[in-house]
């Protein structure tokens, strides 16, 4: 398809969920968009081979090489424009950014968390913290949420929930897994493709 949406995706770690939209963009569940950039703030991030090994165009932008919060995502916004992306994907990427940032992609930006959110979301809460407060609770489900990005951390507008049950026995990395299998992996192609179909249905209108 011509004109599809250009979307940039932002990680830090393994790159699971960066490998789920990878994959979905093969099957073709995602359609009217393609990722054409890959931007880490950890430049050993294994994400990034995933992206090299599938032929994507691959950033580093260091914190440790800029002065301050605001240079960081000054030179994260210079690669988006250069590269002219269209939206945002969090997959596991470990900074928060500033409502300046956001302001620049207004539901534009979407990230996935592994909670039913408003459960067990905001500061504080990622990875497994999220899957061991859970259980510590003592919730039956749990689950995964994709929503956009506004300036207060998991605040946005919610896209798409999928429900997780929660077994007898089950540790945070036991969950952790089932999470992603059953509801991230599902849930974000989902979401960035009916993200990335807006995007040209605008453009084309």
């Amino acid at each position: 398809m011509k004109n599809k949406a250009k979307i940039a995706v932002l990680v830090s770690g393994g790159g699971t969920n960066l490998q789920a939209l990878i994959d979905a963009q093969r099957n073709g569940i995602i359609k009217s968009g393609e990722i054409a950039l890959v931007v880490s703030n950890n430049s050993s991030a294994y994400a990034l081979t995933r992206a090299e090994n599938a032929g994507i165009k691959t950033a580093a932008v260091l914190k440790k090489e800029c002065r301050d919060q605001a240079d960081f995502e000054s030179r994260i916004l210079s690669l988006l424009s250069e590269n002219e992306i269209d939206m945002i994907v969090l997959a596991g990427f470990m900074s928060i950014l500033s409502a300046d940032f956001v302001s620049h992609y207004p539901e534009r930006i979407i990230n996935v968390h592994p909670s039913l959110i408003p459960s067990f979301c905001g500061e504080g809460f990622y990875g497994l913290r999220v899957h061991r407060a859970a259980l510590d609770y003592g919730v039956k489900v749990t689950g995964a949420t994709v929503h956009y990005v506004n300036e207060i951390p998991d605040g946005g507008k919610i896209i798409l929930q999928k429900a997780v049950n929660i077994e007898d026995g089950d540790t945070p990395e036991i969950l952790q897994k089932r999470v992603m299998e059953q509801a991230e992996w599902k849930l974000l192609p989902q979401a960035a493709e009916l993200v990335s179909a807006e995007i040209v249905k605008e453009r084309t209108a």
